[in-house]
């Protein structure tokens, strides 16, 4: 199979590009390269990623080719989060297709979803607190004036411009994650910071935790669990 190319029926549609089930040794960028060939289009384009890995590099490269031919890459389809969250980190927007929901590697690559995982989906609006008694996932961004908490980590995929807390029952090893981690306040357990005012490095999610008691941001580990 080939990746293939599904032109837009108006001016003001994004045309989609959708990679193949099945790579036969050939890199996301050759399935691109490929499904343009000689066409000229151009405005906005939608990637469907399908079950391809993707990280920052791979999709850096397919926005240039794509630039080159004046498409612009402005929204990711897949079923992988490490596709979505680095699609996320470039700015790009980002869709989650049905088997996302579920384990979407090979059965012998799956993992067991932790069962004090509290999933949310939605922006945290000013005055806004979202608590969990686990782990918290965040599958939007926590404006200035909401609150996110949790006994465990926090993880925000989107910016997180408000108050964390993570590890409110004592935690210390808990951690607050997020792609763009420039709160108004931090908290872990009982130490508190202010987030830093210098912006982040361009596709690099941050993680902030206890080094000695206080409250150190570092460039965020790239597996789960979280762990040094």
């Amino acid at each position: 199979m080939a990746a293939v190319l599904i032109p837009a029926l108006a001016p003001q549609q994004s045309h989609e590009l959708r990679l193949p089930a099945e790579a036969d040794g050939a890199s996301a960028l050759q399935e691109v390269t490929y499904a343009l060939g000689a066409q000229k289009l151009q405005g906005t384009l939608l990637l469907d990623a399908g079950d391809w890995l993707l990280l920052i590099p791979e999709l850096r490269s397919l926005r240039r080719q794509l630039q080159q031919q004046n498409l612009a890459l402005i929204r990711v389809r897949g079923q992988r989060p490490e596709t979505l969250v680095a699609a996320s980190a470039l700015g790009l927007e980002t869709e989650a297709t049905s088997a996302a929901e579920a384990a979407t590697a090979s059965p012998d690559t799956r993992t067991t979803p932790d069962p004090g995982l509290t999933i949310h989906r939605g922006t945290l609006r000013s005055g806004d607190h979202l608590q969990s008694e686990g782990t918290v996932l965040l599958l939007g961004d926590v404006n200035p004036g909401a609150r996110i908490s949790a006994a465990g980590h926090v993880l925000v995929w989107g910016r997180l411009r408000g108050v964390a807390h993570a590890g409110m029952q004592g935690d210390r090893s808990a951690r607050i994650v997020a792609l763009h981690l420039r709160p108004l306040q931090l908290r872990i357990a009982d130490a508190v910071a202010r987030g830093p005012a210098d912006p982040p490095a361009d596709g690099q999610a941050e993680a902030a935790h206890l080094v000695d008691g206080e409250i150190r941001i570092d460039p965020a580990p790239p597996s789960w669990p979280l762990t040094e």
